[in-house]
């Protein structure tokens, strides 16, 4: 398959240049509540989110639309919160990364956190990408994939994007 990588630059430029703002306005949001995601089994999802990577519980309740689900939060810092479902009965396949879903979460992180999570990471068996020594890209026991960026909120790559 032949990429024409100078027609696709030259379309980010136009979209770049027709839609980014030299003033941007304040966003109509206030922030994120909570990403939620799909788990197959709420123990082993608490282990790991807890457990390695140090996010706490801060709740867990009946799904209010589905019977039986578990819906269950972790704090991942600023106010924001990881959310996850549980879905009995329902035979959903394993995860996938398709047009629209879920590519990965992104996840800021202090330096010393980084290396420390790291090592949890590593004590755990848990294989991981390291990406330009800031970036952690990894899967969660469902295989949603995960990055801890060791770059400030607003940063990336060293580059400011809020």
């Amino acid at each position: 398959m032949d990429i024409d990588y100078a027609a696709i630059e030259a379309a980010r430029n136009r979209i770049c240049d027709r839609h980014l703002r030299a003033r941007r306005p304040e966003s109509s949001a206030r922030g994120l509540h909570h990403f939620a995601l799909i788990c197959s089994d709420v123990e082993r999802t608490i282990d790991f989110y807890q457990g390695i990577l140090e996010f706490p519980l801060t709740e867990i309740f009946e799904n209010r639309d589905y019977k039986g689900s578990s819906h269950f939060f972790f704090d991942i810092g600023n106010g924001n919160l990881l959310a996850f479902f549980d879905l009995p009965g329902l035979d959903l396949g394993p995860y996938q990364e398709v047009l629209g879903g879920l590519h990965h979460i992104a996840i800021s992180v202090e330096r010393g956190k980084w290396e420390m999570l790291r090592g949890k990471l590593d004590e755990a068996g848990v294989p991981y990408q390291l990406e330009s020594d800031a970036s952690i890209y990894f899967r969660d026991p469902d295989g949603a994939r995960l990055e801890l960026l060791a770059d400030p909120l607003g940063e990336m790559y060293g580059t400011r994007v809020l």
